[in-house]
């Protein structure tokens, strides 16, 4: 018999497989019975980093589940013999989408348009085009293909990077030689000691005038001091819907900042996004009853 915790009724994940015996937990402080004896914990979703630390100690546990797909808030308090798995795919459809709205949103202008309405002014302006644009996919994996699936159509041309090089895929070490060209940037990396703030003055410095830059992944990626005065000076516009600090407080400077659309970490909350994410713990559990491997298992460098 293999111990879960899940963050819901058992019967919201259908019926449990054969050999598979769930407590429920819904992330408070106190924790279910027989605590030394769970292998398998899903986290609700807002777990804190104490009780995250706490769960990670027990002494059977053998696997994490989360319900999202970044897991930066997650990894430093894991400790290594424990498998950490992601919702990888759950949330795929809805941030692709929130990712292909703001560029569109952000190429036809309708921020100023919607202000316009709010005043009441019938305000017409110029707007450039999504056709025709040269879009840069940084961190081409899950999220990224179905942004290009969903721009498929509008007449760009796309262009992929990620960690490693495959067919049809740049490499990281290739992004100086890509960004020059790059019309519309878009930001899908994991947080990694290696992405922090990658996207930084130098990085910034390299898009061309005019360019859009979109980040759907992590705030800290970038360089939101950098970001700030890139943005100031009216060379490139951004797409933000996560920002480093998150929330953003009152009187920070990206507020105000010229050329910037801002959502507030929205990608993934859409209607039926628990179900989805709940689908992918149904999907586990059926695995571990099989002994069958686990799937969306993050490495220790989040990739």
């Amino acid at each position: 018999m293999t111990r879960v915790w899940l963050p819901d009724a058992p019967t919201r994940f259908g019926p449990l497989p054969a050999g598979i015996e769930a407590d429920v937990w819904r992330g408070g402080d106190e924790l279910p019975d027989h605590a030394d004896e769970v292998e398998y914990v899903v986290l609700p979703f807002g777990t804190k980093p104490e009780m995250i630390r706490k769960i990670g100690a027990l002494p059977s546990l053998k696997t994490v589940q989360i319900l999202s797909a970044g897991a930066d808030h997650v990894l430093p308090h894991i400790p290594r013999h424990v498998t950490l798995c992601n919702a990888r795919g759950a949330h795929t459809p809805a941030t692709a989408e929130l990712t292909v709205g703001l560029i569109v949103a952000s190429v036809r202008n309708v921020p100023h348009f919607a202000l316009a309405q709010r005043d009441g002014r019938w305000d017409g302006v110029l707007s450039d085009t999504v056709a025709g644009k040269h879009v840069l996919i940084v961190g081409y994996g899950d999220i990224g293909a179905a942004v290009e699936r969903r721009l498929a159509g509008w007449e760009v041309t796309v262009e992929r990077v990620a960690r490693r090089a495959r067919d049809g895929v740049h490499p990281m070490g290739d992004l100086p030689g890509l960004l020059p060209r790059a019309d519309v940037v878009v930001i899908l990396v994991p947080v990694t000691d290696e992405t922090r703030h990658l996207v930084n003055a130098g990085f910034l410095g390299a898009m061309k005038d005019g360019a859009l830059l979109v980040n759907v992944a992590r705030g800290v990626i970038v360089d939101t001091a950098a970001l700030v005065e890139a943005l100031s000076s009216g060379r490139i516009k951004a797409a933000l819907d996560v920002t480093d600090p998150e929330p953003l407080p009152a009187g920070h400077p990206l507020w105000q900042a010229p050329g910037l659309l801002l959502a507030p970490h929205v990608g993934g909350l859409v209607r039926g996004n628990r179900d989805r994410a709940y689908a992918v713990v149904t999907d586990q559990l059926a695995r571990l009853a099989a002994g069958e491997p686990l799937r969306n298992v993050i490495g220790e460098h989040g990739y």
